[in-house]
């Protein structure tokens, strides 16, 4: 069993014991650390978080013990329920409130759930701030309200409805195109809150709907993370129903995956490259933003419309810090994480279905027609376990210094761009391993690709 403290939040198994596991008392403490931090870094008197959480059978359990540990420091809670992290994300700047929290452990499994952090803008916080919040909570740094201070507690109903009216009014969402083209899709969503959320966007845009695992109860039917062997349900349903594709999101709703009509995947990693090939088309051009571990093919079309791409070191805060420096119009990351400015600055599947399901209706292709019209890249994913005494910073200079000669990169580890594929190399934060990306233009070459470095690393690593 787990529990795992970082700046971007809280997550561990529930049970257990204290500091182990995300127990009662760790979630009142994190919550209470997060509270503070907001009060610290606020001049105002009177201040609101907005609350949500996935169907994760343990969300209302942690969400109650967090939100009545904010009343108990004197801020108001608007608790919006069962919702999305995307959902979560544009209630806060519309409540007007000071900051965010979502109960959800993303693509973890059941016995997982964890605290997501949001600041005033609705958007995750920085490093520095994530350090706060951990300072406070490990020096117990807490000052509790007094009886006639304490905040308040309400319920806001229909958070997902607006979230949808507002995805709905996206000036590129072409409604009636899509209402036109008579689409049959079926939903995956795990059994969680996008079983709510995406067959009632599909309603308003008079797509039929087959829904599969939608029913919010958290129990998840599979593995939750939206990766090819954990989808074989959805690719023979989408088969026998002779659907136009199939939509899969993870129990937050901030990643998305597409199956096409035969059953196989479109891939997580294309999912924002045909999104970003159809605002980049409507735009006429503009920048976009993945982060280095990201497909190429992001690159390929940016620049096929006369656009600049950028990478970011990973983590959804690092693209959108990057995504605003360079004014992108889309951006996101290769796990089907879709972020879209004109919306919000957060990964959300709702926008990425719409714009997705736009493109699909104003291209006259089927969902595998489309997928082959992009370039075909292949990724294999590695890690090598060393020793805790191995000097991880030390392999990856020497890596630097041996491929000096190729476009080296280094804001998050270090990256090697070959000419037609490449390496990326990133050490864990909690224990001493390299984690080994490759992308090439076959899965044989990706591997192969994968396996030398791995032996330079290990070659290094006993010198």
């Amino acid at each position: 069993m787990t529990l795992i403290k970082s700046i971007s939040g809280i997550r561990g198994t529930i049970g257990g014991t204290v500091n182990d596991n995300l127990t009662p008392i760790d979630a009142v403490k994190f919550g209470a650390a997060y509270g503070m931090w907001l009060k610290q870094q606020s001049s105002k008197k009177d201040l609101t978080v907005v609350m949500g959480r996935d169907a994760r059978i343990s969300g209302d359990m942690i969400s109650c013990l967090v939100s009545k540990t904010l009343i108990g420091l004197g801020i108001d809670v608007k608790d919006i329920g069962l919702s999305t992290t995307p959902t979560v994300e544009i209630a806060v700047p519309l409540e007007s409130a000071d900051g965010g929290i979502i109960i959800t452990a993303s693509h973890n499994p059941k016995q997982w759930n964890a605290l997501k952090l949001l600041n005033g803008k609705g958007e995750f916080l920085n490093g520095e701030e994530g350090e706060k919040i951990l300072e406070i909570a490990e020096n117990d740094e807490f000052s509790f309200a007094e009886v006639d201070d304490l905040g308040s507690y309400s319920e806001v109903e229909g958070y997902i409805d607006r979230h949808i009216e507002e995805v709905l009014k996206l000036e590129l969402v072409d409604v009636i195109a899509i209402k036109e083209a008579g689409f049959k899709v079926v939903v995956d969503a795990v059994n969680s809150t996008g079983g709510i959320a995406i067959p009632a966007l599909l309603k308003k845009l008079n797509v039929e709907c087959v829904e599969l695992y939608c029913d919010p109860n958290g129990h998840f039917p599979h593995n939750p993370e939206p990766l090819k062997e954990h989808l074989t349900d959805i690719s023979e349903l989408v088969v026998k129903e002779k659907a136009d594709f199939g939509i899969v999101v993870d129990p937050d709703v901030d990643r998305l995956a597409i199956v096409c009509e035969d059953g196989s995947m479109f891939g997580e990693e294309y999912t924002l490259v045909a999104c970003a090939d159809y605002v980049l088309g409507q735009l006429k051009g503009g920048d976009t933003v993945s982060n280095l571990s990201s497909s190429r093919a992001l690159k390929d079309i940016t620049n096929k419309h006369n656009g600049n791409y950028t990478a970011s070191a990973v983590g959804e805060v690092n693209v959108v810090i990057e995504m605003k420096n360079s004014k992108a119009v889309i951006g996101g990351e290769g796990n089907g994480g879709i972020i879209y400015p004109n919306s919000h600055y957060g990964r959300d599947s709702l926008v990425g279905v719409v714009l997705f399901l736009s493109h699909l209706a104003n291209s006259e292709t089927t969902c595998k027609e489309l997928r082959e019209s992009y370039p075909s890249y292949f990724m294999s994913k590695n890690k090598i376990e060393l020793t805790p005494k191995t000097n991880v910073d030390s392999i990856l200079n020497t890596i630097a210094v041996n491929y000096k000669n190729e476009e080296i990169n280094t804001i998050d580890g270090v990256k090697i761009d070959f000419d037609s594929e490449w390496v990326h190399l990133r050490k864990s934060n909690t224990e001493p391993i390299i984690r080994v990306y490759t992308e090439s233009v076959s899965q044989e070459k990706a591997d192969g690709l994968a396996d030398r470095i791995i032996r330079e690393i290990n070659e290094i690593a006993v010198i």
